[in-house]
């Protein structure tokens, strides 16, 4: 090779851009990041989506005890009998509830916000029909059939979105979602009875729906799930878990609480007119019950995350029935019912603030979207006759203790469901003894 060759290769070479070789950085592997439950971040606002929800419709549904009073005072539907009302917020809870399993298979087939968005329209058209209503079975339709089923559509897919973002912080995150129908409640109980003196029956009920509906749009536009980490098999009723003793206790704990939570939430409103309070006072106490179920149940979140979840939900169970004897049944003026509506608001419905963790605790993660099916399949009869049986244990001519039955039995049953929650505790812990030995 020539000088002058030698000379260019060099020159070329210096010119040539130098190649360095940098170490990769290392990534974790998928699962390990995507698994990972965040237990907080973007979980929160979940939270506050679900909070959101629970607030515009059982916050909403929460405060037909204030119409129920109204209808059962006034003549506004001729044909219609006291039980024709009771049957009508049974019917909010009770379609909500039964459409439990078809709602979750949607969300498999469909996706969650689909499903959720229907929910809104069914719900916000439900009020506005209602305002139109001139007969009975057309309340029972709009108010009754629409709005609950509606709501459904709404609960279901959301109720189990909570969980799967947290894990220590699980029953807090779903004791703060469960107090958003706490100050849906109160908001909605504070306005009812002034917009219906003020401006009318027909356009509380449209102007509810709107607000509703508004709100609900924003809050699942904001919902996320996990369900492509989480995997949950999504059965619509999987009746394998029912052999488990520790599920037929849970469940069992859920039917009987519900039939004394329904009585208590419909009745206080009318029971206060009964002793002879004023329509704007008993409006107040069914606001003031759902002031305390905004503040209450947060707390026996962290009680819960503390002490134990399936402990809690049984002492908070079997307040609720101490409650019962020691406020609601001796009260016969405002200030005790005060006191009764904002102790008991905050564990009156211990099932809703508590149910997605103990389902999780006694099933396992997975399995929450069958176990809630199954929960709120257990509660449809109970929720949708409870406050029947009150309306016909109740006894109106004998004045001040019109509701001494019906209270009672509220007792009794929150009473039968904390002895079932003692055998749960029981059952859990003989197994846990078990697997240490």
């Amino acid at each position: 090779m020539s000088e002058k060759d030698s000379k260019a290769d060099e020159a070329e070479d210096l010119n040539r851009p130098v190649s360095v070789e940098l170490p990769a950085p290392e990534i974790p592997p998928n699962d390990e990041v995507d698994h990972q439950i965040p237990d907080g971040g973007y979980g929160w606002v979940i939270v506050g989506a679900v909070f959101t929800i629970n607030a515009f419709t059982w916050g909403v549904l929460a405060s037909y005890g204030v119409y129920l009073a109204y209808y059962l005072s006034s003549n506004h539907f001729s044909s219609a009998t006291s039980l024709d009302y009771a049957f009508i917020g049974g019917i909010n809870f009770g379609l909500s509830m039964l459409v439990a399993s078809p709602v979750t298979y949607l969300v498999r087939t469909l996706g969650t916000h689909p499903v959720m968005f229907l929910g809104v329209a069914l719900q916000t058209s439900g009020f506005i029909a209602a305002s139109f209503a001139t007969h009975i079975w057309q309340l029972y339709l709009s108010q009754g059939a629409c709005v609950g089923i509606g709501v459904g559509f709404l609960f279901i897919p959301s109720v189990a979105i909570t969980s799967q973002w947290f894990d220590k912080k699980r029953s807090l995150a779903n004791s703060i979602n469960s107090a958003g129908s706490g100050l849906g409640g109160v908001i909605v109980s504070f306005a009812t009875q002034p917009m219906i003196d003020r401006i009318s029956l027909a356009w509380s009920l449209r102007i509810i729906g709107i607000l509703s509906g508004t709100m609900n749009i924003l809050a699942t536009c904001l919902l996320r799930n996990r369900n492509h980490i989480v995997r949950p098999p999504m059965h619509p009723f999987d009746v394998r878990l029912l052999r488990r003793l520790p599920v037929t206790l849970l469940l069992s704990w859920g039917f009987f609480s519900m039939l004394g939570y329904m009585v208590i939430l419909y009745s206080l409103s009318d029971f206060a007119k009964s002793i002879g309070l004023s329509p704007s006072k008993a409006a107040s106490v069914t606001a003031l019950l759902n002031l305390g179920t905004m503040v209450g149940r947060p707390c026996v979140g962290l009680l819960s995350d503390r002490y134990g979840r399936i402990e809690v939900a049984g002492l908070a169970t079997l307040t609720t029935s101490i409650t019962v004897w020691a406020f609601w049944l001796p009260g016969s003026s405002y200030p005790p019912l005060v006191i009764f509506a904002l102790t008991n608001g905050g564990i009156l419905g211990v099932f809703w603030m508590t149910i997605s963790p103990l389902c999780v605790e006694v099933a396992g993660l997975p399995e929450l979207p069958s176990m809630l099916a199954l929960a709120f399949g257990t509660i449809i009869l109970p929720v949708t006759f409870a406050e029947v049986i009150a309306l016909k244990l109740r006894r109106p001519e004998n004045g001040r203790w019109a509701y001494l039955y019906p209270q009672i039995w509220a007792g009794l049953m929150y009473l039968v469901a904390s002895a079932l929650m003692l055998g749960l505790w029981w059952v859990i812990r003989r197994r846990k003894q078990k697997d240490r030995e």
